[in-house]
């Protein structure tokens, strides 16, 4: 079984989609809720990581197409998937200027 044919015939589109609104909804049903939204990012690295290092990484191209089928996607699609953190020192600036802005 091809599974380059799945994603390039759009058939996983819909169940990403559907895992988009989920994830998203249950953001927006947290706003507000701090440590919930630190939940929902955790849980995200967290699958994150286990889809990279385990099912990725043992399926990575054993051939030079397959690796350039790769390398041309991920050029053509936006480059390779990262989850940017924010840093404490954005947070500390964020808040600062919250409040100057409330005095």
């Amino acid at each position: 079984m091809n599974h380059d044919i799945d994603f390039q015939s759009g058939q996983l589109q819909p169940e990403l989609q559907a895992i988009e609104v989920a994830v998203l909804a249950l953001a927006e049903k947290s706003q507000g809720n701090i440590l919930a939204l630190l939940a929902v990012l955790r849980m995200l690295e967290q699958l994150h990581r286990e889809i990279r290092e385990g099912l990725f990484q043992a399926s990575l191209p054993d051939n030079r197409q397959a690796l350039y089928a790769m390398l041309k996607n991920i050029e053509d699609e936006g480059g390779w998937p990262y989850i940017d953190r924010m840093r404490l020192r954005d947070i500390l600036v964020f808040l600062s200027d919250a409040s100057e802005s409330a005095c």
